[in-house]
């Protein structure tokens, strides 16, 4: 039996909630943005009349606003729109168990099992729109294919409040002209690979040798080219599976440019101690870790290494993660934001090998007396046991928690 995916996406997410919230900003120019004086200050989400004026998401506010004079500038509620994300899934809920979270404001749902009950896969679309909208005046997308890659592509192709169809015995009129940048897993730097090997569709991605795309781009080249196809045949997860954390990461966007080594240091190790908080109440440990950083220009420099062992020591972390930045930047730049993640996650107590050189010991004790601070910290509050380091300089630890991927 031909499998019925959706793919529902909330139209202009954070914005359309707000004008939800405040029906007077319905027809409005809106943006919701990051925090100016915390250099948090871009443009999140904007509605669609703010997309009509030019504004695009990602750039600064002053660059919005001068393209867009009118426009009416709010600040993020992300628990509104955590709430509103929920009531949408509810809805979701009626028509099938099987529904996995693609961020906040996107979902695949697999109505294979639903087509008796409520219809053909295009009017269970249309149904779950109606819902949306009269029940929490917000509009989606939704995509109908017969796998999670055309899906997300077709919802794409049609917005705001609509539903797109792309079934098999059709999909190569529908998808193959368009560029190649449209497929999931595609961004920049793979689209400019693929560029120039001359392939500049999905079409022609799709008649491309296999075995040139796995020289060009290893294994992501293989799997573009069974997107490309339409045999992409991965399962949507069921409502009650929970991924499991990939990598554990901390960033901030510091008030003010750091300009030396000693001050990044002691940002890394702030970022590094809630890192390994989370290792530890997830009873997993670092094999690896990489740094982010992004200069007073917006370039971003990415690094990473192995770790000498497996670990949930913050100081390990810390200090791993400060030495690759130490030997990896140049200094070109001031430094705007950085980022600490710790990846290669294994569950803690797998075995390794020990080096002989190595400082087993010394980290051992470290994950020692970090989990006891941990259980200090659960009991009597954060503030009662802390690293001085932490301390140094309270102004570059006004952390926004995303943390799990």
């Amino acid at each position: 039996m031909e499998r019925i995916i959706l793919h529902c996406d909330i139209n202009n997410c954070y914005a359309s909630i707000e004008c939800a919230e405040n029906p007077a900003l319905r027809g409005k120019p809106v943006a919701v943005c990051g925090d100016v004086e915390e250099r948090h200050g871009i443009v999140l989400a904007k509605s669609t009349e703010a997309k009509a004026a030019g504004v695009q998401t990602g750039e600064t506010v002053w660059k919005a606003k001068l393209k867009c004079p009118e426009l009416t500038v709010l600040p993020p509620r992300f628990d509104m729109y955590l709430k509103y994300s929920r009531a949408v899934r509810e809805i979701y809920y009626r028509f099938t168990n099987q529904i996995e979270a693609f961020g906040i404001d996107e979902c695949w749902l697999d109505v294979t099992g639903s087509t008796k009950l409520f219809g053909r896969g295009t009017e269970i679309a249309n149904r779950i729109r109606t819902a949306v909208f009269s029940e929490l005046g917000i509009t989606i997308s939704v995509g109908v294919s017969f796998n999670k890659v055309f899906a997300k592509l077709a919802s794409d192709l049609k917005k705001p409040d609509a539903v797109t169809c792309i079934e098999r015995k059709t999909f190569k009129r529908i998808v193959w002209p368009l560029p190649v940048s449209v497929l999931m897993g595609v961004g920049k730097s793979t689209a400019k690979t693929l560029n120039s090997l001359y392939i500049k569709t999905v079409g022609e991605l799709a008649k491309e040798s296999p075995a040139r795309l796995r020289r060009s781009l290893g294994k992501c080249g293989m799997q573009l080219w069974e997107y490309a196809n339409g045999l992409e045949c991965s399962p949507v997860a069921d409502c009650d599976v929970s991924s499991p954390v990939k990598s554990i990461g901390h960033g901030i966007t510091t008030p003010s440019d750091l300009k030396h080594n000693e001050e990044v240091r002691h940002v890394i190790f702030a970022l590094s101690e809630t890192i390994g908080k989370k290792l530890r109440s997830n009873r997993l440990a670092a094999s690896g870790v990489q740094i982010s950083i992004r200069d007073s220009e917006f370039r971003t420099h990415e690094f990473q290494c192995m770790l000498p062992a497996p670990t949930q020591s913050s100081l390990a972390v810390s200090r791993q993660a400060f030495c690759l930045f130490s030997k990896k930047y140049a200094w070109t730049h001031d430094i705007r934001s950085v980022s600490v993640r710790a990846i290669h996650l294994v569950p803690h107590g797998t075995p390794y090998q020990l080096d002989l050189w190595g400082d087993a010991l010394r980290t051992s004790k470290s994950e020692t007396i970090e989990d006891a601070m941990d259980k200090l910290q659960t009991r009597f509050g954060g503030g009662v046991i802390n690293y001085a380091a932490i301390l140094y300089d309270p102004r570059h630890y006004s952390f926004c928690e995303n943390s799990f991927h």
